[in-house]
């Protein structure tokens, strides 16, 4: 028996390199590791040939039932109910020098992955599981690994920028996910401590190329992966930008933006996928060319697709509004949300129906499409909907001046176009409301 760093009376043989659990049925690579069956063939699905303990190719895929291992782990289970056991520590029970030694294990591990022919990526994989869980059981927890921040961070960021030593992605997940904890609870602590601005020193943006890998996540990761990836970018962009041009950090081709659209249309109402597809959009159409690639791919369907789901929070609401808003601003963008009436309905119907900031949001982009681009597509349908009483109602309200001069322009131009229909004598439920 051999009693690792974890206290655990576990053989380290009868463990998978991959999940490091105990092997239910160990088959053997050509390099003659031993893997658990699940494990490795999840592995060579993903399009992996390579041996994740080695790094060695594969000249065959073939899995090798290995029968003696697993008599001997079955011998070995049935006699552990007849003796003590020590499980491994659960992050909860773990002490703040336990987890210090995980730290400067991972340290260790991370600068020696170029240097050695056999990289311990299993071992890093299950130092980041435990860290993780550990970081989120408590701000004294959260302090501990926050503090060594600032050692970490860089090694990471590194790594995953170095696109050529990655190709497992359930390892490259708990990286992505522990890089975000970083940037969040560490962003956080100072905050508590009145900083203005975490600081990341160490991490040279300029050499590494992000492109690759992130995509690689959209494409091939499980959900949970794609929304790492996203957040990842995001928080790089949010807290490293400064140290070079955002723009230098986003790839900015169509593929990027596809895939961002993609998460946001297979969400399914999940919050946090939402969240971090539109953060990272909102700071990527911050530049002029890229709000034409945006729509080019398809971003006024899927953002409409967003704001109609009916349980949308305000927050999310307001950044689906935003977004289509700056889309407005291109020619492209005008042309598809005004030939969108899935999207004009949305956008109407969120008027005086989620927060003061959305109802804002949502008069601007009529009032750009109806005056400043005078669109009689979009200025129909408002006319044919609750848009008029909505729109009287708003010029009687305590929104500030400039939403009211907007609905007047609104109703003029609605007025304008009904020659002759019941906007020319207000003829709504709030008729008693005069305009002008």
């Amino acid at each position: 028996m051999v009693k690792d760093d974890l206290h655990t009376t576990v053989p380290t043989y009868f463990r998978c390199p991959i999940s490091l659990e105990v092997m239910e049925f160990p088959v053997s690579l050509c390099t003659g590791v031993t893997y658990d069956r699940g494990s490795i063939q999840r592995w060579l699905d993903a399009g992996n040939n390579t041996c994740p303990a080695t790094m060695q190719q594969l000249h065959t895929k073939e899995l090798v039932p290995n029968h003696t291992l697993r008599r001997l782990i079955k011998i070995w289970s049935e006699s552990v109910p007849t003796r003590p056991v020590k499980s491994a520590p659960s992050p909860q029970s773990l002490s703040r020098d336990q987890a210090e030694q995980i730290i400067l294990q991972l340290e260790i591990d991370l600068k020696m992955i170029h240097s050695t022919p056999f990289p311990p990526f299993y071992t890093i994989g299950h130092n980041l599981s435990v860290l993780i869980s550990f970081v989120n059981e408590g701000c004294d927890n959260r302090k501990v690994v926050t503090d060594a921040g600032g050692r970490l961070l860089p090694l990471l960021v590194s790594l995953i920028g170095k696109k050529q030593s990655l190709s497992d992605l359930c390892l490259l997940e708990k990286i992505v996910l522990f890089c975000n904890v970083i940037f969040k609870n560490r962003v956080k602590t100072d905050s508590e401590l009145g900083i203005d601005n975490a600081k990341f020193p160490g991490i040279e943006m300029g050499m590494y190329d992000y492109k690759t890998i992130i995509l690689t996540c959209l494409k091939q990761g499980r959900f949970e992966l794609r929304i790492a990836a996203v957040e990842f970018l995001e928080l790089m962009v949010k807290h490293l930008g400064s140290q070079m041009q955002q723009s230098s950090l986003i790839p900015e081709d169509d593929e990027m933006y596809f895939e961002l659209l993609r998460l946001i249309v297979s969400s399914n109402r999940n919050s946090n996928a939402l969240e971090a597809s539109l953060n990272l959009l909102s700071r990527m159409v911050v530049f002029k060319k890229n709000r034409s690639k945006m729509v080019r791919v398809g971003g006024v369907k899927a953002l409409t697709k967003a704001l109609s789901e009916p349980e949308l929070s305000p927050p999310l609401t307001e950044k689906v509004l935003k977004l289509l808003e700056i889309a407005s601003s291109c020619r492209e963008g005008r042309d598809e949300i005004c030939g969108n009436e899935l999207c004009v309905q949305a956008i109407l119907k969120k008027v005086l129906k989620v927060s003061d900031a959305a109802t804002e949001l949502a008069v601007t982009l009529l009032w750009s499409l109806c005056c400043f681009s005078g669109d009689k597509r979009v200025a129909a349908l408002v006319a044919e909907s609750s848009g008029v009483a909505k729109i009287l109602l708003l010029m009687q309200s305590n929104f500030s001046p400039n939403v009211r001069h907007m609905c007047g322009d609104l109703l003029k131009m609605l007025r304008f176009n009904s020659k002759g229909s019941c906007l020319s004598c207000y003829d709504t439920k709030t008729c008693h409301i005069m305009p002008f």
